[in-house]
């Protein structure tokens, strides 16, 4: 009996072996393919294998459902407003009547950017927070360190095969309403609203892969899948709910007498905002409004000096970018910081074998 269960174990353990062997073998027979007489470069070798796996898998098959879902549902309610409003209106009324694709809503579900803005950081997430600690503990990570090549190649790899799939993801989701659009009320974008929805998927973009650098960091960090993905999803469910909370508390603790001055009041609103910044999902929408809402002036409290006088016409597309330069900055800032902890800590990781 003993035997026969030392034979199973020792059966199991050859075909989990001849399994990754056949793995890391694949994926460095093709480190010697050559084109045209050249070496593919190993870094792109592993960013083709990585985005082979990302494609593939039931994972990101899941999350794309949902966001093509919720893509086609806003995408209905906003030509549904945009035909009306065309029967009642015409485009010369309004320059940017095409942007409102992707703002417009009845009220019955949110426009498309709120839509990305939510379920944005679950496919970050859901594509980073098993970057490394499962080929750690599938055994994979030491047979691909023991190969010549630099462990900086892998931890690369990954961000960028992540990043292209979420790149074409959102750029296909944002030419299709674009298409849609263009085929259901026959009015073409000008140059500025084609400019601006470009800027709007690219600043998409970011936006997710800052929460993908976070997971990616966070399979470092912890040797479980599991730790790694209900961390981060600890992590965006406070700065989606219980920052607010927290915030909406201190606002009222902080609130000025009803006697305050001018002054006072604008501090206090200017306090509460910065605070609200502090949150990347906070920073993308308020990108997000004045890119796609040109009437959009001014992110922070006006007083009534700088009220006066204004010209209630929407905005050209640099002054747009200049209002949102801090949080495109921010955003910048928090994922470089991300990618710049996931990489020391890969570098200094020690890799052992199973």
């Amino acid at each position: 009996m003993e035997k026969s269960h030392n034979a199973a174990g020792r059966l199991t353990t050859s075909a989990w072996a001849a399994k990754a062997g056949n793995t890391i073998n694949g994926l460095f027979a093709r480190l010697n393919h050559r084109h045209t007489h050249r070496a593919v470069h190993p870094f792109w070798v592993i960013v083709q294998k990585e985005i082979s796996d990302h494609v593939r898998s039931w994972r990101f098959n899941v999350l794309l459902f949902l966001i093509l879902l919720t893509c086609f549902g806003s995408l209905y309610t906003s030509i549904t407003n945009l035909v009306d409003e065309l029967a009642k209106s015409s485009k010369e009324d309004d320059p940017f009547f095409f942007l409102k694709l992707f703002t417009l809503s009845d009220g019955s579900l949110p426009p498309f950017h709120v839509f990305i803005g939510f379920l944005g950081p679950l496919l970050g997430i859901g594509l980073g927070f098993d970057a490394i600690n499962s080929e750690h503990n599938s055994g994979t990570l030491s047979r691909i360190m023991a190969q010549p090549i630099h462990r900086d190649y892998l931890i690369n790899a990954k961000f960028v095969a992540a990043l292209a799939v979420i790149g074409v993801m959102f750029f296909v989701l944002g030419f299709l309403v674009m298409g849609f659009g263009l085929f259901i009320i026959g009015i073409p974008p000008t140059a500025e609203e084609f400019l601006r929805i470009i800027f709007f998927l690219l600043l998409s973009v970011l936006y997710v892969a800052f929460w993908l650098n976070l997971a990616v960091f966070l399979s470092i960090r912890f040797r479980q899948a599991a730790t790694s993905a209900l961390t981060a999803i600890a992590i965006w469910l406070f700065f989606t709910i219980f920052y607010q909370l927290i915030v909406n508390m201190v606002a009222r603790a902080m609130a000025p007498p009803d006697m305050a001055s001018q002054e006072q009041l604008l501090g206090y609103q200017q306090f509460i905002v910065n605070l609200m910044r502090v949150v990347p999902s906070q920073l993308y929408a308020d990108a997000t409004t004045t890119l796609l809402v040109p009437s959009v002036r001014s992110l922070g409290p006006l007083t009534m000096q700088q009220a006066y006088g204004a010209i209630p016409s929407p905005l050209p597309l640099g002054q747009s970018l200049l209002i949102v330069w801090p949080q495109l900055t921010g955003l910048i800032a928090a994922t470089v910081v991300c990618f710049a902890l996931s990489y020391v800590s890969f570098m200094r990781k020690e890799i052992r074998s199973r």
